[in-house]
């Protein structure tokens, strides 16, 4: 289930990370910054007064990172995966093993492309072994173009949560 161009999937657990990031920005971060610029704009001369000039840097990242979270969320998508009719294939938000022509196995959860984490093991949506699994069932072998070169993986277990 693909989802329209200007949406991006995500699960409710990634918005809710997402969420969190951003009011740890705005509730916390960013007042002990503003605190700490107003602080040192009272002591004068602001052209060589690193409290004030490393605060207003801080301030800038952090009113960055606010932005594209809040850009992040306006074009999420929540898709509860355990909401899936159709579990005996590979759509967003399953977890699957495969295993490659030696039968090394791996376990990929694909999620949001703001959300994915390869150390965690989970793949975004958009990944190129995300795009090659959409739709298999177990037993399909699909093939996965990588910078490498061609790989192909066999699906050997889909579960949702």
């Amino acid at each position: 289930m693909p989802a329209p161009e200007n949406t991006q999937p995500i699960t409710p657990a990634g918005l809710a990370a997402l969420k969190a990031r951003y009011d740890h920005l705005l509730g916390k971060e960013r007042p002990e910054i503003v605190e700490i610029v107003s602080w040192a704009a009272g002591n004068g001369d602001r052209s060589e007064n690193g409290d004030y000039l490393y605060g207003r840097k801080k301030m800038r990242e952090i009113d960055r990172e606010l932005a594209f979270l809040a850009k992040v969320m306006k074009h999420a998508k929540v898709v509860d995966p355990s909401q899936q009719p159709d579990k005996s294939r590979v759509f967003f938000g399953a977890t699957v093993t495969i295993a490659d022509e030696d039968d090394e196995q791996r376990t990929l959860t694909i999620v949001g492309d703001k959300e994915q984490d390869a150390s965690g093991g989970k793949v975004g949506w958009s990944s190129p072994i995300a795009r090659a699994l959409r739709g298999a069932e177990v037993g399909d072998l699909r093939t996965v173009r990588l910078p490498g070169g061609e790989k192909e993986w066999e699906v050997v277990a889909i579960s949702y949560p």
